[in-house]
């Protein structure tokens, strides 16, 4: 008996597999490699770990890449896509992130961008873009393979 309702068991061990198999998916992200018209990289220092990391986020319900990464700029940075470039990478390796599974796409990014500031402070507590000679040597969440794959010129797949 569950909560004075009686299920029976079979109902019960159904929906529980179900629910495991809807409820663990990998979670759908897309990130930028982000520069400005001068060359440097547009990059965020994220508030659950300190570290720099590239802009970016999960795709919401209803909506295209395209879409998701002109918002989630504009959320954590204040920049503008101007002008969206080349796949960069697909990035699916479950150990990268221990929050959850993640399969994130990267593309460069041409953005506009003046001094910006994010929407919410305790999840991007710092926006700044950096010259070549000034990047971060590690980013957060294993994001420096996908900045270097993007500085290469290269496209990357997990």
């Amino acid at each position: 008996m569950l909560g004075g309702v009686r299920i029976p068991v079979a109902l019960f061990r159904i929906t529980k597999e179900v629910a495991r198999h809807l409820l663990r998916r990998p979670v759908v992200g897309i990130c930028a490699a982000a520069r400005t018209r001068d060359g440097r990289y547009v990059l965020v220092r994220r508030g659950d770990t300190g570290g720099w990391a590239l802009p970016g986020g999960t795709l919401e319900w209803g909506e295209t890449f395209r879409n998701a990464l002109a918002r989630e700029l504009e959320e954590e940075t204040g920049a503008k896509v101007l002008e969206l470039g080349r796949l960069v990478g697909v990035y699916s390796g479950p150990e990268r992130d221990a929050r959850f599974h993640a399969v994130t796409v990267v593309v460069e990014a041409l953005v506009e961008f003046e001094q910006g500031q994010a929407e919410n402070p305790l999840e991007i507590l710092e926006v700044r873009a950096f010259s070549e000679a000034e990047l971060p040597a590690e980013l957060s969440y294993r994001m420096t393979d996908m900045l270097a794959a993007a500085r290469a010129g290269k496209t990357e797949w997990e």
